[in-house]
């Protein structure tokens, strides 16, 4: 069994959260790490909720050259403040969406960021390969579930983060949040790759 110096470490390696409420969430859980890591994601859910109406007006753009340099991303985040956006944890933030970027290729930023043709179309394509006559209740699930594997695949706040597969990217955001204790956006962000038939960017 891990001793509480050892899920401080790991609590602390996966949130980013301050050491007192590392300590808040394991004597909330009664040492329960999971019960712990669900606590500290709420914290900053409920943190970043209330930022919402906040204004990240101060930035970075972080870059990621894969390789030979055949493929390049560049991405902004933003915060409230620049002095948050001169965070060491911060620029570490923004380059890991960078290199995840390279690697998982969003197109959107947000479910939002989605124009509402494509999101006809696919709609259209999932009832299309439905075989039979389904309820309509059921048909609904059917294609909402299809919809959220296309949002995992094409949208980057959706998509599973390439270093944690148990983190999303706006669990990334969110941890950072609570870390850094300000609002965290990402602005925009550019994929190039060459020879590629298109290139991605993705802008709010």
């Amino acid at each position: 069994m891990a001793s509480q110096l050892d899920q401080i470490k790991e609590l602390r390696s996966l949130t980013g959260a301050g050491i007192n409420s590392i300590k808040e969430a394991l004597d909330h859980s009664k040492g329960d790490f999971e019960k712990s890591l669900l606590y500290l994601r709420e914290k900053g859910l409920a943190k970043a909720a209330k930022r919402a109406d906040k204004t990240a007006s101060n930035g970075f753009i972080a870059h990621y050259i894969h390789g030979e340099g055949n493929l390049g991303v560049l991405v902004e985040l933003n915060a409230e403040t620049d002095f948050a956006s001169r965070n060491e944890k911060f620029r570490e933030l923004a380059f890991n969406i960078a290199l995840h970027i390279a690697a998982a290729a969003p197109e959107y930023i947000k479910i939002d960021d989605v124009p509402a043709d494509i999101l006809d179309k696919e709609k259209s394509v999932a009832k299309a390969s439905i075989p039979g006559n389904k309820p309509a209740e059921i048909l609904n699930k059917i294609v909402e579930g299809r919809l959220q594997k296309f949002y995992e695949e094409t949208v980057l706040m959706e998509q599973v983060y390439v270093k944690d597969d148990n983190k999303k990217i706006k669990d990334l955001v969110n941890d950072a949040v609570a870390s850094i204790g300000e609002k965290i956006e990402i602005g925009k962000f550019c994929r190039i790759k060459i020879s590629a038939p298109t290139n991605s960017c993705g802008i709010k």
